[in-house]
């Protein structure tokens, strides 16, 4: 899947990945290729990547297609 990773400066980080782990408001999600469409809240935690991790504050994330957009604060 493709995944964008933004903040109000800028792109922190942009490619492809087979597995994302999101810090939601409800616990940890894991996203793979061509998941279900979702809109979440994101809180205080990190992003995981294969071979990535990004410290956030708290933001939102929502897949459409097979593209995962994150909007975070960090």
């Amino acid at each position: 899947m493709q995944i964008s990773i933004l903040e109000a400066k800028g792109t922190i980080w942009e490619g492809n990945a087979k597995e994302a782990i999101l810090p939601t408001s409800e616990g940890e999600m894991c996203v793979l290729d061509f998941h279900q469409p979702f809109l979440v809240k994101l809180k205080k935690g990190e992003l995981h990547f294969p071979g990535k991790k990004i410290a956030i504050k708290y933001g939102i994330a929502f897949m459409k297609g097979n593209s995962l957009k994150v909007f975070v604060e960090t």
